[in-house]
């Protein structure tokens, strides 16, 4: 007899994409895989900004409560959604293999961030990532920009294409116009030619402007735009949330979860990830504080980078250990201790009071 595994999912394009790796690996001739999409609060909250929904876990809770209740069997999740805390009866069952960590820069031109114009205008929903603009390009007016990620490059470039439409078109209306003119073919032809998001772009309406956006690379891979818009990857002093780039399976405590870690775990990732979210889970942070924390193993070692900052960049507190891996969750707590001590609890505290 086939067994067939449950899983919960949002219903985004990226999370589906996201669900559907995991289903694939997991499935085999005596298991199926069926995904259930699920609304979740950060879903269905939609003019309100991550951090300010009033919990962490805006669009874990759901999925997870679904497990629980038995609808479904297991839940994926972006790690970086997942509050540190999580009901008892669940286990994060497998870590699959990381993909990039990093943010990357999307402008219509592939502009760098050290060439945009002085004020120019940059959309995040991440209090992290506009701490980290703010101290690096104090003169950046950074914007709240909320959406699944199609959505949030659709955005973007909505203002250049709906412009460049309206060139086109008065280019027709002219008797000027010649075999020459890079406005010589007409407006249809014109749109014939552009991808599926781009004329999604078209015709929407744009309240902000932007000159350019901040986005997660491995997002974009996933839903397969990285290839189809401009980009440039943030400097190396920008530093990751936790657990960025890495997905989590959770499910009950249970033969499951260990059919789900043997089939999906990858070490170096769970223990890359168990020390950036136990750091953030010993300092407290949450989605109220501008903190960027990355790990990545080194051979005996986790090197691990911490940034904790003030909300308008202006003060921050930057510490870099090698973690032993032999005892990395011990370590990661002490390592979070001295930044405590550093300070980095009363930058958290203040985040907390400004919000």
């Amino acid at each position: 007899m086939t067994e067939t595994i449950r899983l919960a999912t949002r219903g985004s394009a990226l999370a589906l994409r996201q669900a559907q790796r995991v289903a694939d690996a997991l499935g085999s001739r005596r298991r199926d895989v069926e995904l259930v999409s699920v609304e979740t609060t950060g879903d269905a909250v939609r003019d309100e900004l991550i951090h300010r929904l009033g919990t962490t876990g805006a669009f874990v809770r759901s999925l997870d409560e679904k497990v629980l209740d038995g609808d479904v069997d297991a839940a994926v999740h972006s790690m970086k959604d997942m509050p540190t805390e999580f009901p008892t009866e669940l286990v994060v069952a497998g870590v699959p293999e990381r993909a990039a960590p990093g943010d990357v820069l999307v402008t219509p031109d592939g502009t760098a961030l050290s060439a945009l114009s002085r004020g120019a205008t940059v959309g995040t929903s991440s209090l992290r990532r506009k701490a980290q603009l703010l101290a690096a390009r104090p003169d950046l007016r950074v914007e709240p920009l909320r959406g699944n990620v199609d959505t949030r490059v659709e955005k973007l470039l909505a203002p250049n294409l709906q412009a460049e439409h309206e060139r086109r078109l008065e280019a027709t209306e002219s008797d000027d116009a010649d075999e020459e003119d890079p406005y010589a073919r007409s407006p249809e032809e014109w749109f014939d030619d552009l991808d599926e998001f781009e004329r999604q772009a078209l015709g929407r309406d744009v309240e902000t402007e932007f000159d350019a956006i901040v986005l997660a690379e491995a997002g974009l891979d996933r839903i397969g735009l990285l290839d189809a818009i401009e980009y440039t990857r943030l400097p190396k002093t920008f530093v990751s949330a936790p657990g960025q780039g890495a997905l989590a399976v959770t499910a009950r405590n249970g033969d499951l979860a260990d059919r789900i870690r043997g089939a999906l775990d990858h070490p170096r990732t769970r223990v890359e990830t168990t020390v950036e979210r136990t750091i953030l889970g010993t300092l407290g942070g949450g989605c109220v504080a501008p903190i960027g924390i990355y790990a990545i193993v080194q051979g005996e070692f986790v090197q691990t980078r911490v940034r904790v900052l003030s909300q308008d960049g202006s003060e921050e507190i930057d510490m870099a250990r090698d973690i032993p891996i032999e005892n990395h969750p011990e370590a990661a707590v002490e390592f979070a201790d001295a930044l405590a001590r550093e300070g980095a609890t009363d930058l958290i505290e203040r985040a907390r009071r400004d919000e």
